[in-house]
Protein backbone atom coordinates (compact mmCIF):
# COMPACT_ATOMS: atom_id res chain seq x y z
CA UNK A 1 0.00 0.00 0.00
CA UNK A 2 1.42 3.65 -1.29
CA UNK A 3 1.10 6.96 0.10
CA UNK A 4 1.30 10.13 -1.35
CA UNK A 5 2.92 12.25 0.29
CA UNK A 6 2.30 16.24 -1.22
CA UNK A 7 6.15 17.80 -2.45
CA UNK A 8 6.95 21.32 0.05
CA UNK A 9 6.52 22.96 -3.76
CA UNK A 10 3.42 21.81 -4.51
CA UNK A 11 1.95 22.26 -0.69
CA UNK A 12 3.60 25.98 -1.04
CA UNK A 13 1.10 26.28 -4.40
CA UNK A 14 -1.58 25.31 -2.83
CA UNK A 15 -1.24 28.08 -0.22
CA UNK A 16 -0.14 30.48 -2.66
CA UNK A 17 -3.30 29.39 -4.91
CA UNK A 18 -5.39 29.90 -1.78
CA UNK A 19 -4.02 33.35 -0.74
CA UNK A 20 -4.83 34.36 -4.20
CA UNK A 21 -8.76 33.22 -3.84
CA UNK A 22 -8.71 34.66 -0.11
CA UNK A 23 -7.63 38.09 -1.53
CA UNK A 24 -9.61 37.68 -4.31
CA UNK A 25 -13.09 37.31 -1.76
CA UNK A 26 -11.69 40.36 0.22
CA UNK A 27 -11.08 42.52 -2.91
CA UNK A 28 -15.07 41.53 -4.35
CA UNK A 29 -16.35 41.88 -0.94
CA UNK A 30 -14.66 45.68 -0.21
CA UNK A 31 -15.92 47.16 -3.48
CA UNK A 32 -19.25 45.97 -2.92
CA UNK A 33 -19.15 47.49 0.23
CA UNK A 34 -17.62 50.68 -1.12
CA UNK A 35 -20.38 50.25 -3.80
CA UNK A 36 -22.86 49.98 -1.06
CA UNK A 37 -21.30 53.25 0.53
CA UNK A 38 -21.43 55.37 -2.35
CA UNK A 39 -24.99 54.24 -2.67
CA UNK A 40 -26.14 55.13 0.45
CA UNK A 41 -24.70 58.74 0.15
CA UNK A 42 -26.10 59.12 -3.49
CA UNK A 43 -29.60 58.69 -2.38
CA UNK A 44 -28.71 60.86 1.48
CA UNK A 45 -27.67 63.70 -1.27
CA UNK A 46 -31.18 63.31 -3.00
CA UNK A 47 -33.22 62.82 0.06
CA UNK A 48 -31.90 66.16 1.76
CA UNK A 49 -31.46 67.79 -1.23
CA UNK A 50 -34.62 70.58 -0.60
CA UNK A 51 -32.79 71.36 2.13
CA UNK A 52 -29.45 73.13 1.62
CA UNK A 53 -26.63 73.34 3.92
CA UNK A 54 -22.83 74.35 4.28
CA UNK A 55 -20.26 72.87 2.12
CA UNK A 56 -18.86 69.89 3.64
CA UNK A 57 -16.27 67.14 3.11
CA UNK A 58 -16.98 64.16 0.80
CA UNK A 59 -15.62 61.61 4.27
CA UNK A 60 -15.44 63.70 6.84
CA UNK A 61 -18.61 65.55 6.35
CA UNK A 62 -18.59 69.17 8.60
CA UNK A 63 -16.30 67.14 11.57
CA UNK A 64 -14.49 70.73 11.55
CA UNK A 65 -17.42 72.21 13.28
CA UNK A 66 -17.17 69.64 16.19
CA UNK A 67 -13.30 70.27 17.08
CA UNK A 68 -13.23 73.19 18.78
CA UNK A 69 -15.49 74.61 21.79
CA UNK A 70 -17.44 76.75 19.75
CA UNK A 71 -20.15 73.99 18.00
CA UNK A 72 -23.18 76.30 19.23
CA UNK A 73 -21.84 79.07 17.58
CA UNK A 74 -21.70 77.55 14.66
CA UNK A 75 -25.09 75.97 15.06
CA UNK A 76 -26.27 79.55 15.79
CA UNK A 77 -25.57 80.54 12.34
CA UNK A 78 -26.71 78.08 10.51
CA UNK A 79 -30.09 78.76 12.42
CA UNK A 80 -29.92 82.08 11.20
CA UNK A 81 -28.66 81.25 7.57
CA UNK A 82 -30.90 78.08 6.75
CA UNK A 83 -34.53 78.50 7.57
CA UNK A 84 -36.32 75.52 9.25
CA UNK A 85 -33.60 72.81 8.84
CA UNK A 86 -30.31 71.92 7.50
CA UNK A 87 -28.49 69.13 7.23
CA UNK A 88 -25.70 68.02 9.43
CA UNK A 89 -23.02 65.41 7.74
CA UNK A 90 -20.88 63.76 10.18
CA UNK A 91 -19.36 61.54 7.84
CA UNK A 92 -19.56 60.60 4.10
CA UNK A 93 -22.50 58.31 4.85
CA UNK A 94 -24.03 59.48 7.95
CA UNK A 95 -26.20 62.61 7.80
CA UNK A 96 -29.16 64.05 10.43
CA UNK A 97 -31.03 66.76 8.98
CA UNK A 98 -30.96 69.88 11.93
CA UNK A 99 -34.59 70.97 13.22
CA UNK A 100 -35.40 74.09 14.79
CA UNK A 101 -38.26 75.51 13.28
CA UNK A 102 -41.69 75.26 15.84
CA UNK A 103 -43.95 73.85 13.24
CA UNK A 104 -40.62 71.26 12.27
CA UNK A 105 -41.01 70.48 15.56
CA UNK A 106 -44.50 69.97 16.35
CA UNK A 107 -44.86 67.37 13.00
CA UNK A 108 -42.38 65.23 14.68
CA UNK A 109 -42.75 65.17 18.28
CA UNK A 110 -46.66 64.64 17.31
CA UNK A 111 -45.80 61.21 15.25
CA UNK A 112 -44.25 57.76 17.06
CA UNK A 113 -40.92 57.28 15.02
CA UNK A 114 -38.25 55.68 16.94
CA UNK A 115 -35.34 56.93 18.26
CA UNK A 116 -31.85 57.50 16.64
CA UNK A 117 -30.78 54.16 17.07
CA UNK A 118 -27.11 54.27 15.63
CA UNK A 119 -26.52 57.37 18.42
CA UNK A 120 -28.89 56.18 21.55
CA UNK A 121 -27.24 52.68 21.96
CA UNK A 122 -23.71 54.13 22.54
CA UNK A 123 -25.55 54.85 25.68
CA UNK A 124 -27.09 51.67 26.27
CA UNK A 125 -23.69 49.93 28.49
CA UNK A 126 -24.29 52.73 30.53
CA UNK A 127 -28.08 53.49 31.20
CA UNK A 128 -29.49 49.99 29.45
CA UNK A 129 -33.11 50.60 27.85
CA UNK A 130 -34.86 52.50 30.09
CA UNK A 131 -37.79 55.08 29.06
CA UNK A 132 -34.95 57.32 27.55
CA UNK A 133 -33.95 54.35 25.21
CA UNK A 134 -36.91 52.49 24.60
CA UNK A 135 -39.68 52.46 22.10
CA UNK A 136 -42.95 50.90 20.80
CA UNK A 137 -45.27 49.07 23.15
CA UNK A 138 -42.61 48.36 25.98
CA UNK A 139 -41.89 52.01 26.12
CA UNK A 140 -45.81 52.93 27.06
CA UNK A 141 -46.13 50.32 29.42
CA UNK A 142 -43.16 51.49 30.87
CA UNK A 143 -44.19 55.16 31.05
CA UNK A 144 -48.06 54.44 32.13
CA UNK A 145 -46.27 51.98 35.06
CA UNK A 146 -43.83 55.08 36.49
CA UNK A 147 -46.50 58.11 35.88
CA UNK A 148 -48.45 58.34 38.66
CA UNK A 149 -44.34 58.49 40.59
CA UNK A 150 -44.98 61.82 39.59
CA UNK A 151 -48.57 63.01 40.37
CA UNK A 152 -48.90 66.08 42.67
CA UNK A 153 -49.50 64.15 45.70
CA UNK A 154 -45.99 62.45 45.53
CA UNK A 155 -44.55 65.85 44.67
CA UNK A 156 -45.68 67.84 47.68
CA UNK A 157 -44.00 66.50 50.34
CA UNK A 158 -40.91 66.34 48.51
CA UNK A 159 -40.99 70.11 47.89
CA UNK A 160 -39.58 70.21 51.62
CA UNK A 161 -36.67 67.71 51.36
CA UNK A 162 -35.63 69.62 47.98
CA UNK A 163 -35.01 72.40 50.55
CA UNK A 164 -33.26 71.01 52.64
CA UNK A 165 -30.99 69.47 50.26
CA UNK A 166 -30.44 72.96 48.74
CA UNK A 167 -29.87 74.31 52.62
CA UNK A 168 -27.23 71.47 53.03
CA UNK A 169 -25.11 73.18 49.38
CA UNK A 170 -25.57 76.89 50.75
CA UNK A 171 -24.39 76.41 54.27
CA UNK A 172 -21.10 74.93 52.41
CA UNK A 173 -21.25 78.01 50.29
CA UNK A 174 -21.20 80.27 52.91
CA UNK A 175 -18.10 78.49 54.75
CA UNK A 176 -16.50 78.76 51.32
CA UNK A 177 -16.63 82.38 50.40
CA UNK A 178 -15.37 83.29 54.27
CA UNK A 179 -12.08 82.09 52.46
CA UNK A 180 -12.92 83.31 48.78
CA UNK A 181 -15.76 85.12 47.52
CA UNK A 182 -15.37 83.33 43.65
CA UNK A 183 -16.91 79.71 43.25
CA UNK A 184 -17.48 76.71 41.07
CA UNK A 185 -20.96 76.01 41.44
CA UNK A 186 -21.62 73.30 38.74
CA UNK A 187 -20.21 70.43 40.58
CA UNK A 188 -21.91 71.49 44.37
CA UNK A 189 -25.10 72.17 42.68
CA UNK A 190 -24.88 68.43 41.03
CA UNK A 191 -24.05 66.91 44.14
CA UNK A 192 -27.04 68.76 46.19
CA UNK A 193 -29.41 67.68 42.78
CA UNK A 194 -28.19 64.26 43.64
CA UNK A 195 -28.89 64.61 46.77
CA UNK A 196 -32.82 65.38 46.14
CA UNK A 197 -33.30 62.45 43.55
CA UNK A 198 -31.71 59.70 45.90
CA UNK A 199 -34.55 61.13 48.30
CA UNK A 200 -37.13 61.98 46.61
CA UNK A 201 -36.99 58.43 44.14
CA UNK A 202 -35.24 56.32 45.95
CA UNK A 203 -35.80 56.76 49.89
CA UNK A 204 -32.42 57.12 50.47
CA UNK A 205 -31.69 58.41 54.01
CA UNK A 206 -28.93 61.06 55.36
CA UNK A 207 -27.45 62.86 52.92
CA UNK A 208 -24.94 62.39 49.93
CA UNK A 209 -23.64 66.04 49.44
CA UNK A 210 -20.57 64.82 52.02
CA UNK A 211 -20.79 61.27 50.94
CA UNK A 212 -17.61 60.36 48.81
CA UNK A 213 -19.20 57.61 47.02
CA UNK A 214 -21.82 59.97 45.83
CA UNK A 215 -19.02 62.40 44.59
CA UNK A 216 -17.46 59.27 42.57
CA UNK A 217 -20.47 58.37 40.93
CA UNK A 218 -20.35 62.10 39.65
CA UNK A 219 -17.19 61.58 38.68
CA UNK A 220 -18.32 58.67 36.88
CA UNK A 221 -21.02 60.67 35.19
CA UNK A 222 -18.79 63.18 33.89
CA UNK A 223 -16.15 60.53 32.37
CA UNK A 224 -19.12 58.60 30.26
CA UNK A 225 -20.44 61.83 28.92
CA UNK A 226 -17.24 62.75 27.45
CA UNK A 227 -16.50 59.36 26.40
CA UNK A 228 -20.10 59.63 24.87
CA UNK A 229 -19.47 62.69 23.36
CA UNK A 230 -16.08 61.68 21.81
CA UNK A 231 -17.25 58.28 20.62
CA UNK A 232 -20.49 59.75 18.94
CA UNK A 233 -18.14 61.91 17.18
CA UNK A 234 -15.25 59.60 15.76
CA UNK A 235 -16.22 57.24 12.71
CA UNK A 236 -13.63 54.95 13.65
CA UNK A 237 -15.22 54.35 17.04
CA UNK A 238 -18.86 53.23 16.24
CA UNK A 239 -18.04 49.39 15.96
CA UNK A 240 -18.58 47.71 19.29
CA UNK A 241 -15.62 45.43 18.84
CA UNK A 242 -13.22 48.18 17.48
CA UNK A 243 -14.34 50.21 19.93
CA UNK A 244 -13.62 47.58 22.89
CA UNK A 245 -10.33 47.46 22.37
CA UNK A 246 -9.33 51.10 22.21
CA UNK A 247 -8.05 52.70 25.95
CA UNK A 248 -11.21 55.02 25.25
CA UNK A 249 -13.15 51.61 25.44
CA UNK A 250 -11.93 50.06 28.02
CA UNK A 251 -12.14 53.15 30.45
CA UNK A 252 -15.93 53.32 28.83
CA UNK A 253 -16.81 50.23 30.34
CA UNK A 254 -15.13 50.15 33.60
CA UNK A 255 -17.39 53.91 34.05
CA UNK A 256 -20.26 52.03 33.21
CA UNK A 257 -19.53 48.98 35.95
CA UNK A 258 -18.75 51.59 38.55
CA UNK A 259 -21.98 53.52 37.66
CA UNK A 260 -23.67 50.07 37.91
CA UNK A 261 -22.43 49.72 41.42
CA UNK A 262 -23.87 52.65 42.35
CA UNK A 263 -27.20 51.28 41.02
CA UNK A 264 -27.16 48.05 42.73
CA UNK A 265 -26.30 49.29 45.80
CA UNK A 266 -29.47 52.08 45.90
CA UNK A 267 -31.79 48.96 44.59
CA UNK A 268 -30.12 46.64 47.09
CA UNK A 269 -30.22 48.97 49.89
CA UNK A 270 -34.23 50.07 49.20
CA UNK A 271 -35.06 46.68 49.10
CA UNK A 272 -33.51 45.97 52.67
CA UNK A 273 -35.94 48.34 53.58
CA UNK A 274 -39.30 46.74 52.40
CA UNK A 275 -38.40 44.38 53.38
CA UNK A 276 -38.11 45.27 57.37
CA UNK A 277 -41.30 44.43 59.39
CA UNK A 278 -44.25 47.31 58.53
CA UNK A 279 -42.80 48.86 55.94
CA UNK A 280 -43.65 46.98 53.26
CA UNK A 281 -47.71 47.02 54.29
CA UNK A 282 -47.21 50.83 54.93
CA UNK A 283 -46.47 51.29 51.38
CA UNK A 284 -48.87 49.21 49.70
CA UNK A 285 -51.24 50.89 52.15
CA UNK A 286 -49.79 54.64 50.20
CA UNK A 287 -52.19 55.49 47.29
CA UNK A 288 -48.82 56.64 45.31
CA UNK A 289 -45.71 55.30 45.41
CA UNK A 290 -42.22 56.25 45.02
CA UNK A 291 -40.52 55.63 41.78
CA UNK A 292 -38.41 52.51 42.83
CA UNK A 293 -41.15 51.43 44.77
CA UNK A 294 -43.19 51.29 41.77
CA UNK A 295 -40.27 49.39 40.43
CA UNK A 296 -39.66 46.52 42.95
CA UNK A 297 -43.30 45.93 43.53
CA UNK A 298 -44.19 45.64 39.67
CA UNK A 299 -41.61 42.94 40.04
CA UNK A 300 -42.89 41.38 43.22
CA UNK A 301 -46.13 40.64 41.27
CA UNK A 302 -44.71 39.92 37.91
CA UNK A 303 -40.89 38.54 37.83
CA UNK A 304 -40.77 38.03 34.02
CA UNK A 305 -42.64 41.47 33.24
CA UNK A 306 -40.16 43.83 35.01
CA UNK A 307 -36.90 41.81 35.38
CA UNK A 308 -33.88 42.98 37.00
CA UNK A 309 -32.60 44.57 34.23
CA UNK A 310 -34.83 46.58 33.44
CA UNK A 311 -35.43 47.78 37.34
CA UNK A 312 -31.54 48.51 37.24
CA UNK A 313 -31.67 50.73 33.18
CA UNK A 314 -34.53 52.45 35.08
CA UNK A 315 -32.94 53.35 37.95
CA UNK A 316 -29.46 54.39 35.57
CA UNK A 317 -31.84 56.69 33.72
CA UNK A 318 -33.47 58.80 36.52
CA UNK A 319 -30.78 58.59 38.40
CA UNK A 320 -28.99 60.13 35.46
CA UNK A 321 -31.36 62.01 34.48
CA UNK A 322 -33.13 63.60 37.69
CA UNK A 323 -30.30 65.00 38.94
CA UNK A 324 -27.76 66.16 36.01
CA UNK A 325 -30.22 67.93 33.60
CA UNK A 326 -31.62 69.71 36.96
CA UNK A 327 -28.15 70.53 37.75
CA UNK A 328 -27.45 72.23 34.52
CA UNK A 329 -30.83 74.03 34.68
CA UNK A 330 -29.85 75.54 37.68
CA UNK A 331 -26.48 76.70 37.32
CA UNK A 332 -26.74 77.76 34.22
CA UNK A 333 -30.12 80.17 35.66
CA UNK A 334 -27.99 81.15 38.26
CA UNK A 335 -25.37 82.42 35.87
CA UNK A 336 -27.97 84.38 33.67
CA UNK A 337 -29.21 85.62 36.74
CA UNK A 338 -25.57 86.90 37.89
CA UNK A 339 -25.13 87.97 34.56
CA UNK A 340 -27.82 90.44 34.68
CA UNK A 341 -27.86 91.98 38.09
CA UNK A 342 -31.16 94.19 37.36
CA UNK A 343 -33.74 91.01 36.69
CA UNK A 344 -31.42 89.13 40.19
CA UNK A 345 -32.35 92.09 42.12
CA UNK A 346 -36.19 91.99 40.94
CA UNK A 347 -36.58 88.42 41.69
CA UNK A 348 -34.81 88.42 44.98
CA UNK A 349 -37.17 91.74 46.10
CA UNK A 350 -40.32 89.32 44.71
CA UNK A 351 -38.41 86.31 47.05
CA UNK A 352 -37.98 88.41 50.00
CA UNK A 353 -41.45 89.53 49.83
CA UNK A 354 -42.78 86.01 49.97
CA UNK A 355 -40.88 84.41 52.19
CA UNK A 356 -39.19 87.06 54.44
CA UNK A 357 -36.73 85.52 56.27
CA UNK A 358 -38.16 82.10 56.79
CA UNK A 359 -35.33 79.30 55.18
CA UNK A 360 -38.73 76.95 54.07
CA UNK A 361 -40.63 77.27 51.36
CA UNK A 362 -44.15 75.65 50.60
CA UNK A 363 -45.88 74.10 47.86
CA UNK A 364 -47.69 76.87 47.45
CA UNK A 365 -45.48 79.52 47.58
CA UNK A 366 -44.29 78.30 44.32
CA UNK A 367 -47.03 79.52 42.12
CA UNK A 368 -46.54 83.19 44.13
CA UNK A 369 -43.15 84.01 41.87
CA UNK A 370 -44.55 84.92 38.90
CA UNK A 371 -41.37 87.66 37.59
CA UNK A 372 -38.72 84.60 39.12
CA UNK A 373 -40.43 81.97 36.99
CA UNK A 374 -39.88 83.99 33.73
CA UNK A 375 -36.65 85.18 34.66
CA UNK A 376 -36.61 80.83 35.18
CA UNK A 377 -37.66 80.27 31.85
CA UNK A 378 -35.63 82.64 29.79
CA UNK A 379 -32.24 81.14 31.47
CA UNK A 380 -33.94 77.69 30.08
CA UNK A 381 -34.39 79.29 26.47
CA UNK A 382 -31.14 80.26 26.25
CA UNK A 383 -29.49 77.53 28.09
CA UNK A 384 -31.78 74.32 26.95
CA UNK A 385 -30.59 71.57 29.57
CA UNK A 386 -30.95 69.05 27.01
CA UNK A 387 -29.54 70.81 23.60
CA UNK A 388 -31.05 68.09 21.13
CA UNK A 389 -32.64 64.48 21.00
CA UNK A 390 -32.70 62.53 17.79
CA UNK A 391 -35.57 60.21 15.88
CA UNK A 392 -35.50 58.57 12.83
CA UNK A 393 -38.51 58.59 10.35
CA UNK A 394 -40.67 55.44 10.21
CA UNK A 395 -42.38 56.99 7.60
CA UNK A 396 -41.99 60.03 5.00
CA UNK A 397 -43.46 63.38 6.22
CA UNK A 398 -43.95 66.45 4.50
CA UNK A 399 -43.71 69.43 6.12
CA UNK A 400 -45.56 72.86 6.04
CA UNK A 401 -43.54 74.44 3.68
CA UNK A 402 -43.80 71.72 1.25
CA UNK A 403 -40.42 70.02 1.59
CA UNK A 404 -40.12 66.38 1.97
CA UNK A 405 -38.12 63.53 3.36
CA UNK A 406 -38.29 59.96 2.77
CA UNK A 407 -38.13 56.95 5.17
CA UNK A 408 -35.14 56.41 7.46
CA UNK A 409 -33.93 59.89 7.12
CA UNK A 410 -32.50 60.57 11.04
CA UNK A 411 -33.56 63.68 12.33
CA UNK A 412 -32.12 65.96 15.16
CA UNK A 413 -34.41 68.26 16.85
CA UNK A 414 -32.41 70.92 17.97
CA UNK A 415 -33.89 72.57 21.21
CA UNK A 416 -30.67 75.00 21.57
CA UNK A 417 -31.47 76.01 17.47
CA UNK A 418 -34.91 76.41 18.01
CA UNK A 419 -34.58 78.65 21.35
CA UNK A 420 -32.13 80.70 19.79
CA UNK A 421 -34.27 80.91 16.29
CA UNK A 422 -34.61 84.83 15.34
CA UNK A 423 -37.36 84.36 13.76
CA UNK A 424 -38.93 82.47 16.50
CA UNK A 425 -37.23 84.64 19.31
CA UNK A 426 -36.53 88.09 17.79
CA UNK A 427 -32.70 89.07 19.45
CA UNK A 428 -32.26 85.64 20.80
CA UNK A 429 -29.00 86.26 22.44
CA UNK A 430 -30.78 88.76 24.50
CA UNK A 431 -31.91 87.98 28.34
CA UNK A 432 -35.56 89.12 28.69
CA UNK A 433 -38.15 87.53 31.00
CA UNK A 434 -40.83 90.03 29.31
CA UNK A 435 -41.11 87.01 26.74
CA UNK A 436 -42.66 84.49 29.07
CA UNK A 437 -45.27 87.30 30.68
CA UNK A 438 -48.65 86.41 31.42
CA UNK A 439 -50.64 86.57 28.09
CA UNK A 440 -47.65 85.98 25.63
CA UNK A 441 -48.67 84.80 22.19
CA UNK A 442 -46.15 82.13 22.33
CA UNK A 443 -45.96 79.06 19.11
CA UNK A 444 -47.02 75.96 21.46
CA UNK A 445 -43.80 74.15 20.28
CA UNK A 446 -41.47 77.39 20.75
CA UNK A 447 -40.23 76.54 23.86
CA UNK A 448 -39.49 72.86 24.79
CA UNK A 449 -36.57 72.57 27.82
CA UNK A 450 -38.47 69.60 28.47
CA UNK A 451 -39.47 68.02 25.14
CA UNK A 452 -42.72 67.81 24.02
CA UNK A 453 -45.58 65.21 22.41
CA UNK A 454 -46.13 62.13 24.29
CA UNK A 455 -42.51 61.42 25.35
CA UNK A 456 -41.93 64.51 26.99
CA UNK A 457 -39.82 64.27 30.03
CA UNK A 458 -41.68 62.27 32.35
CA UNK A 459 -40.14 64.45 35.16
CA UNK A 460 -40.61 67.74 34.18
CA UNK A 461 -42.77 68.85 36.93
CA UNK A 462 -40.44 67.80 39.37
CA UNK A 463 -38.18 69.42 37.75
CA UNK A 464 -39.47 72.74 37.60
CA UNK A 465 -40.19 73.01 41.46
CA UNK A 466 -36.78 71.90 42.22
CA UNK A 467 -35.42 74.75 40.17
CA UNK A 468 -37.91 77.26 41.56
CA UNK A 469 -36.76 76.31 45.28
CA UNK A 470 -33.12 76.31 44.38
CA UNK A 471 -33.03 79.31 42.65
CA UNK A 472 -35.64 81.17 45.70
CA UNK A 473 -33.35 79.95 48.41
CA UNK A 474 -30.13 80.76 47.12
CA UNK A 475 -31.44 84.74 45.87
CA UNK A 476 -32.36 84.80 49.07
CA UNK A 477 -29.01 84.09 50.85
CA UNK A 478 -26.33 85.50 48.23
CA UNK A 479 -25.82 88.09 45.96
CA UNK A 480 -24.39 86.66 42.64
CA UNK A 481 -21.86 88.09 40.13
CA UNK A 482 -19.97 86.64 37.25
CA UNK A 483 -16.06 85.90 36.86
CA UNK A 484 -15.27 87.97 34.50
CA UNK A 485 -11.93 85.86 34.07
CA UNK A 486 -13.68 82.58 33.68
CA UNK A 487 -16.63 83.08 30.90
CA UNK A 488 -18.70 79.48 30.92
CA UNK A 489 -17.94 77.58 27.28
CA UNK A 490 -21.56 75.67 27.48
CA UNK A 491 -20.98 72.31 25.69
CA UNK A 492 -24.08 69.89 24.06
CA UNK A 493 -22.48 66.70 25.99
CA UNK A 494 -25.55 64.92 26.46
CA UNK A 495 -26.76 67.76 28.24
CA UNK A 496 -25.63 71.23 28.33
CA UNK A 497 -22.64 71.55 30.59
CA UNK A 498 -19.74 73.78 30.79
CA UNK A 499 -16.53 72.94 29.71
CA UNK A 500 -14.68 74.82 32.15
CA UNK A 501 -17.19 75.23 34.74
CA UNK A 502 -19.75 77.98 35.97
CA UNK A 503 -17.86 80.57 38.35
CA UNK A 504 -19.37 83.00 40.45
CA UNK A 505 -19.04 85.94 42.95
CA UNK A 506 -20.83 85.34 45.85
CA UNK A 507 -21.34 88.10 48.49
CA UNK A 508 -24.01 87.50 51.55
CA UNK A 509 -26.33 89.26 52.02
CA UNK A 510 -27.12 90.86 55.12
Amino acid sequence: MSVSVLSPTRALGSLSGLLQVASLFGLVLLLLRAAQLYLRRQWLLKALQEFPCPPSHWLFGHQQEFQSDHELQELRKRVKKFPCACPRWMWGTNATLLVYDPDYMKMILGRSDPKAHDVYRLLAPWIGYGLLLLDGQTWFKHRRMLTPAFHHDILKPYVGIMADSVLVMLDKWEELISQDSHLEIFEHVSLMTLDTIMKCAFSQQGSVQTDRNSQSYLQTIGDVKNLFYSRARNLFYQNDIIYGLTPEGRWNHRACQLAHQHTDRVIKLREACLQEEGEMEEARRKRHLDFLDILLFARRENASSMPDKDIRAEVDTFMFEGHDTTASGISWILYALAAHPEHQHRCHKEIQSLLGDSNSITWDQLDQMPYTTMCIKEALRIYPPIPFIGRVLSKPITFPDGRSLPRGIKISLSFYGLHHNPKVWPNPEVFDPSRFAPGSDLHSHAFLPFSGGPRNCIGKNFAMKELKVAVALTLLRFELAVDPFKVPIPVPKIVLSPKNGIHLQLRKRL
